[in-house]
């Protein structure tokens, strides 16, 4: 895999422009999560997959506020000071995933260094109120790195989540530029530490490509959290938010993520999914079902 100059500006290939769903149902969910005073990474993140999603009756929800207390240059995601958790939150959250009928719900936030745990409670009493509202609802929890604090991590690990999601984003040479407040080997650490102290909960992570990375530096990626334990691997194109942001370096094309996903699988990873498109909670309870088999 050839890794071009960077370009300031490149034009979409022709594997990246479809069209947009749209219709009854997506404006029906986009008009509930507004109704609820929620946010939504579909949203917040300029997710190329949005308007499928809201399309097919799904969001990924996105708590603790709309604003990250770091500034990641490739995020879409506004910066800056935030208050403190919501506490009716978990209840309009909770209302969203009865109204949409989710059998599988995935809960994300920013980055809130700013408080104490993270927010790692807020996460634990959302999970709690879907637990208790919704029994039969899987939920799928994609977290920030709390800082490395393990008693941060034991709080959500104890609300019982079905999926622990924490994405590494991009190789570890890259963190410099890509995402500069995080640590890759703090990432790690903390998808193995879940692993020891709940191994009945599935892991997963996220990556990007697009940036300037190597085949040789993704495998060595996948082999890192392989050593974690890391089941579920999800594989994405980079996409430049805005002109202030990150520029692509290069638009893998769709042979390549087939390329890429049997290296993974290879790696020994229970689910992959890699395509231009694909994002975090990309058909998160395909890829769930898939590492447990359930039907």
């Amino acid at each position: 895999m050839t890794v071009k100059p960077i370009q300031a500006k490149q034009a979409k290939p022709h594997w990246l422009r479809r069209a947009l769903p749209t219709g009854p149902q997506y404006e029906r969910i986009r008009s509930l999560i507004k109704d609820q005073c929620l946010h939504t990474v579909c949203q917040e993140a300029m997710c190329p997959n949005q308007f499928e999603c809201f399309a097919k009756g799904t969001a990924t929800f996105m708590i603790l506020g709309d604003r990250c207390s770091r500034a990641c240059r490739f995020c879409a995601i506004g910066h800056g000071p935030q208050g403190p958790p919501d506490p009716q939150e978990p209840d309009r959250v909770v209302a969203a995933v009865r109204a949409m009928g989710l059998s599988f719900c995935v809960l994300t936030s920013v980055t809130r260094d700013d408080l104490a745990d993270g927010g790692a409670a807020h996460f634990a009493a959302t999970i709690r109120a879907i637990r208790q509202a919704n029994p039969h609802t899987l939920v799928e929890v994609l977290i920030p790195d709390l800082q490395g604090d393990a008693d941060a991590l034991k709080i959500v690990l104890n609300a019982r989540p079905d999926v622990l999601n924490h994405n590494l984003e991009t190789v570890a040479r890259l963190y410099p530029t890509v995402r500069p407040e995080a640590d890759y080997r703090r990432s790690l650490e903390m998808l193995r530490r879940a692993g020891s102290l709940a191994p009945s909960i599935v892991r997963k992570c996220g990556i990007m490509v697009g940036l300037g990375e190597t085949t040789a530096e993704l495998a060595g990626l996948f082999a890192d959290l392989r050593q974690t334990g890391c089941d579920i691997l999800t594989i994405g194109q980079y996409l430049q938010p805005s002109r202030h942001h990150l520029p692509v370096v290069r638009f893998l094309p769709p042979d390549e993520f087939e390329t890429l996903e049997t290296l993974a699988l290879a790696a020994g990873f229970g689910a992959v999914a890699a395509a231009p498109f694909v994002r975090s909670s990309y058909q998160a309870e395909t890829l769930y079902r898939r590492v447990t088999h359930s039907a």
